[in-house]
């Protein structure tokens, strides 16, 4: 795993991910309270040095907080995200070829990240379903993904950051606010009324927020 780690370490495009994020240096103020658990590469291989972890699986999530920490602060489809991305499918190809060398079992593979298509569709979808509908997604949200959630007790208000959303609870979310769409839509063909049978979005405590890096250009690790 050390050997692994260092082969990634070593990589030219691994560069900005190889020491801690110089938020403070960089005026990038809002990082400490999107990303919660910083990681870096090269604290990676310190801890594997230093028999930090008990498992390779422990380090291989240490690694994959590297790339998740990117991906949640930059903006889908921006430079450093495209990159986090594509060291991240490079990672898991050599981590795979890894368990397999050692007889390990491989885990299953993990689910895709949602396009900035799907989070836009997303994002538009909490518009058309009732308060009722919108609170569920929250609440499920709120147990899955609290990372996703920002709280605003005085005003009553919950922002959902959609980049935060991890790929298995995403589609989870959409595949129930797609059904409610589908619901509502039949309901009101139904009804004969022609009018939309959910809540406007415009009186609703509750916002959806995509791409919520997307004015950072800054590295993130």
């Amino acid at each position: 795993m050390s050997k692994l780690v260092s082969q990634i370490y070593s990589r030219s495009d691994a560069e900005p991910f190889r020491e801690p994020v110089e938020w403070k240096e960089l005026g990038l103020f809002d990082y400490p309270e999107i990303i919660k658990k910083p990681m870096d590469l090269g604290q990676v291989k310190r801890n594997l040095e230093a028999d930090a972890y008990d498992t390779i699986h422990g380090a291989a999530n240490d690694v994959r907080l590297v790339w998740k920490n990117c991906m949640q602060y930059n903006a889908d489809g921006s430079d450093f995200y495209n990159l986090a991305l594509s060291l991240s499918k490079k990672f898991e190809e050599k981590f795979t070829k890894l368990l397999k060398e050692v007889n390990l079992p491989v885990p299953e593979k993990q689910e895709e990240p949602p396009t900035l298509e799907e989070k836009r569709s997303f994002a538009k979808s909490l518009y058309k379903i009732s308060k009722e509908e919108l609170g569920r997604v929250v609440t499920d949200l709120d147990n899955k993904c609290p990372e996703s959630l920002s709280k605003n007790q005085a005003e009553d208000e919950v922002q959902i950051n959609v980049d935060a959303i991890t790929p298995s609870v995403f589609h989870e979310v959409v595949a129930y606010t797609n059904s409610c769409t589908k619901g509502n839509a039949a309901a009101a063909a139904t009804s004969g009324s022609g009018g939309s049978a959910t809540t406007s979005g415009s009186s609703r405590k509750k916002k959806a927020a995509s791409n919520k890096g997307s004015s950072k250009k800054s590295k993130s690790s």
